[in-house]
């Protein structure tokens, strides 16, 4: 027998993507040292790389940009080579700090951020 959704349940968005647990620590570390970050920008490279970085309001740079692989001392080859090319992302999003930014906010700093509305 199926239970009820409780009243209230959060629903997830259909294209949210949601962090890997090999994630947390770093978006975390990011945040800790990012005063003024609003969120942790993560790219996840085909070749099995991440690229993060905190932003701010304003959707400007709150950290520099950090590129790792899980479980290993370095970055690929390719990633050494070509600094983690965004032709290569696979999945991108905004990891929020809590209370994270209106819905409008979120939207013009994820697009500032990925390349999707002008920066002017």
């Amino acid at each position: 027998m199926k239970q009820p959704k409780k009243a209230g349940a959060k629903k997830r968005k259909k294209n949210q993507v949601s962090v890997e647990k090999s994630e947390e620590a770093m978006i975390g570390g990011i945040i800790e040292g990012s005063p003024d970050a609003v969120g942790v920008a993560v790219l996840r490279l085909a070749c099995g790389c991440r690229k993060m970085a905190a932003v701010d309001q304003e959707g400007e740079p709150a950290s520099k940009v950090i590129i790792y692989r899980d479980n290993s001392l370095n970055v690929c080859d390719q990633c050494k080579e070509d600094n983690g090319a965004y032709i290569r992302v696979r999945e991108s999003f905004i990891h929020w700090i809590e209370p994270p930014p209106a819905p409008e906010r979120q939207e013009m700093i994820a697009g500032k951020v990925f390349g999707n509305v002008p920066t002017h």
